[in-house]
């Protein structure tokens, strides 16, 4: 099963509004709430005085880090964000809409890449990203990334089921984008179930930190 998002040809005004729309998608099902309770979760005794770098992997228009560049500014945190996706037009689009936002910088490379690997974080963000690869990549990846993040990784991704799916084709009805459509319903059977999270966490020799979410989410934080 490939997702047509994967596909890193796609550019354009269909690329930009697909990124807008799964933006207003994500928003309206809580799906970055997750991701910032994760992130209040990590950060809870944190010295704000110290300055924190956070990864967004797969960043996509980059809706997810100005959230965040908001939250940060809100409660006093000063953060250093670095969006990351394989689509350079998706990279180009999420600069275009974080001009005003002079925290967030973004970095067009694949995350087995050389690139990724001399960038130094504190923190990883991993929002509907780890479904798109298989267990070993997923395994090799994160390992890798609890290596180098000194804080953690947040992960926030699908639950795999059938109602999951067939809710998802009546959320979709009103969209008219083959895309996301497409894309989401794969996704969906692409997800995972809690008992896979929990052997990815026996591996990483981490203890689980997993919770089902709204709406069909897991949430799952690695914390070093």
């Amino acid at each position: 099963m490939v997702e047509i998002m994967d596909d890193f040809s796609i550019h354009g005004n269909i690329l930009h509004h697909t990124l807008d729309t799964l933006a207003s998608i994500n928003k309206w099902l809580g799906g970055n709430k997750i991701t910032i309770n994760s992130l209040k979760k990590i950060l809870g005794g944190h010295s704000k005085k110290e300055p924190i770098t956070i990864v967004d992997l797969g960043c996509g228009g980059g809706d997810l880090l100005r959230r965040i560049a908001a939250y940060g500014k809100e409660e006093g945190y000063t953060f250093k964000l670095i969006g990351v996706d394989a689509n350079k037009e998706a990279v180009l689009y999420a600069r275009h809409l974080s001009e005003k936002n002079n925290n967030i910088s973004f970095v067009a490379c694949d995350i087995f890449s050389d690139e990724f690997e001399t960038l130094e974080y504190d923190l990883v963000l991993s929002t509907l990203f780890l479904h798109h690869f298989k267990e070993e990549q997923i395994i090799s990846l994160l390992k890798n990334l609890k290596t180098k993040a000194k804080l953690g990784i947040i992960v926030n991704d699908l639950h795999r089921s059938l109602m999951a799916y067939y809710l998802f084709k009546l959320v979709s009805l009103p969209i008219n984008n083959k895309m996301i459509i497409e894309d989401g319903l794969t996704s969906v059977l692409r997800g995972f179930k809690r008992n896979e999270l929990e052997l990815f966490s026996n591996k990483l020799l981490v203890k689980p930190q997993i919770k089902w979410k709204w709406a069909f989410r897991y949430q799952w934080i690695i914390q070093n």
